[in-house]
């Protein structure tokens, strides 16, 4: 599978860093990442999975997660699901760092993130129409119109 990350490959986007522990088809159609979000960090528009039901779970510092009209600050050893095709967005407009595991069924590539990177990471603001493009090749809808979870207020 040419999306299997190297096992200490870490995908920088902006400041969120993601690490793949298990991408799909490794030992079933599941993926698990770990995934840094600094403070303030640039967070993905807030967006919906098709396919993908998605599982978070926090290991360390805050993550404001919104599911649909919920939105919670997850702590460590919080969880919060995702089902298909609900729109959903995080951030982190706390004091520390969050450091969180994210589960996918069925599993999202890693190369979708190495995408999103190359897009995220050119310089100057992020390309909104191919961002949203990229998201959509991979099964991801973006939500027009809404704030991230993470928006200071």
């Amino acid at each position: 599978m040419n999306g299997t990350p190297a096992p200490s490959e870490v995908i920088r986007i902006g400041q969120i860093e993601i690490r793949y522990l298990q991408a799909a088809g490794v030992a079933g159609d599941m993926s698990c990442f770990e995934m840094q979000v600094p403070p303030g960090a640039g967070v993905p528009p807030p967006h919906s999975h098709a396919e993908h039901e998605e599982l978070v779970y926090v290991l360390d510092g805050m993550l404001r997660y919104t599911v649909g009209s919920v939105t919670r600050d997850l702590g460590p050893g919080d969880t919060m699901g995702t089902p298909r095709g609900v729109a959903h967005a995080f951030g982190n407009p706390h004091a520390a760092p969050a450091r969180v595991l994210v589960m996918n069924s069925p599993g999202i590539d890693p190369q979708y993130f190495r995408d999103v990177a190359a897009i995220a990471n050119a310089g100057g603001p992020p390309d909104r129409a191919r961002l949203a493009s990229t998201m959509q090749r991979y099964g991801l809808t973006p939500v027009s119109g809404a704030a991230p979870a993470g928006a200071r207020a």
